[in-house]
């Protein structure tokens, strides 16, 4: 098919080619630890509050670190600056690894391996989505992102499958091995991709190429928009990933397994969303695309909220899925294709700041709002505000669009 092989066109370059691969299998290495650390945290404490505090303190280190992250990506050599932060994720899944196999492991471990984790992405992911757009022409570039996140959607149908394998048969430990040596996927790609040097200071301090960055998203109205719309997006759709093991084991009465069923099912339909976005030759009003895929999100968390038909949960995380990848893939390349390469960095920190930023910060307050009223009861308001929202947005901006806000 024409349109499923355009998809794929950015994987003609080598060096996207590389780091798409081994990215792929670091990330199914990461669903694994994923799949085995939400459940051991439920295992460990039987309350959905620790699991919103555990989801809190893996990105909470973005609200403190990410923007000095974007600076650094725009300065220095951005493939070493991913390197390093894949190396500390490796050796963090090799503790946890370490802990649970010799019988040491506690909530507080958990916690701590938490907020390194999330320290090394905060400056690991800026320059990730800065060097992207160096790997690829521009026509590319669209599809490019979309790849990036077919491949991560990908993963999370393939490593809550093999981590609920991993798990059944190794125990947690095993699934956090497994995900350590995933990193070597990336480690060896990186390795094998030419330098890039980043475009310097220019004499500029660090606060002051931070103002800069900052002062070019409030200028711009469009850029301010998709930052807040990734705020709210995340605040608002994140708990439904967090809360998949409490449906898991308190809906649909079932373990483990179930639970990697529910995200690989939200994983499969991202996989389809992005392909059928990715094989469209344009998109138009992507921006607007966008906003009533936000609506619909919505829509289907209160349904997935309520439902108690465990096949009609797989088809709505499934839809869901989908209308994720189409929202969050369309505000990331407006953002990318709106500014040059010299304050990519900058202003995709910006931008990966309030879209991780929300995950932290709704997690944390659906989990303990979770613990009072239930975590179906939760998501069914925040799925209500995040359609009211989104048909705010789309009836505003309708012939604009999102890039107009």
């Amino acid at each position: 098919m024409p349109a499923l092989a355009a998809a794929f066109t950015p994987l003609r370059h080598r060096d996207f080619r590389l780091l798409w691969s081994g990215s792929l299998v670091s990330n199914v290495g990461t669903w694994m630890q994923r799949v085995a650390q939400g459940w051991l945290v439920l295992t460990l404490t039987g309350s959905p509050f620790w699991l919103g505090v555990d989801a809190f303190l893996g990105e909470a280190p973005f609200l403190a670190f990410s923007l000095f992250g974007g600076v650094l990506a725009d300065r220095a050599e951005r493939r070493r600056i991913l390197l390093a932060s894949q190396l500390v994720q490796m050796a963090s899944a090799l503790v946890l690894m370490t802990l649970i196999a010799t019988g040491r492991i506690t909530l507080g471990a958990i916690l701590a391996v938490s907020v390194v984790v999330g320290l090394a992405q905060a400056f690991g992911g800026p320059a990730f989505q800065a060097l992207v757009p160096m790997l690829v022409p521009p026509a590319d570039l669209p599809r490019a992102i979309l790849l990036n996140s077919i491949q991560f959607n990908f993963a999370r149908v393939v490593g809550p499958a093999v981590g609920g394998l991993a798990f059944a048969r190794f125990g947690a430990a095993g699934c956090m091995g497994l995900n350590g040596l995933s990193f070597l996927a990336v480690v060896a790609a990186l390795a094998a991709i030419p330098r890039r040097p980043g475009t310097g200071s220019d004499g500029a301090t660090v606060l002051e190429g931070l103002r800069e960055g900052i002062g070019t998203v409030w200028r711009r109205p469009s850029l301010r928009g998709l930052v807040g719309l990734a705020f709210l997006g995340t605040f608002c759709s994140n708990p439904l990933l967090t809360f998949l093991p409490v449906f898991a084991r308190d809906v649909f009465h079932a373990g483990a397994e179930r639970y990697s069923v529910l995200l690989a099912a939200f994983g499969c339909g991202a996989v389809f969303g992005g392909l059928a976005v990715a094989g469209a030759a344009r998109l138009p009003r992507r921006g607007l695309l966008s906003a009533l895929g936000l609506v619909l999100y919505g829509v289907l968390m209160v349904a997935f909220a309520l439902n108690r038909e465990p096949i009609l949960s797989l088809v709505l995380l499934v839809a869901a899925g989908a209308c994720q990848m189409v929202v969050f893939s369309g505000f990331m390349t407006l953002v990318q294709t709106s500014v040059g390469d010299a304050l990519r960095g900058r202003v995709v920190s910006i931008y990966s700041l309030a879209f991780r930023g929300g995950m932290p910060l709704g997690n944390l307050s659906a989990g303990t709002a979770a613990a009072a009223v239930g975590a179906p009861a939760v998501l069914v308001v925040l799925g209500g505000a995040l359609a009211i929202a989104g048909g705010i947005v789309a009836h505003r901006r309708g012939r604009d669009g999102v890039a107009s806000i």
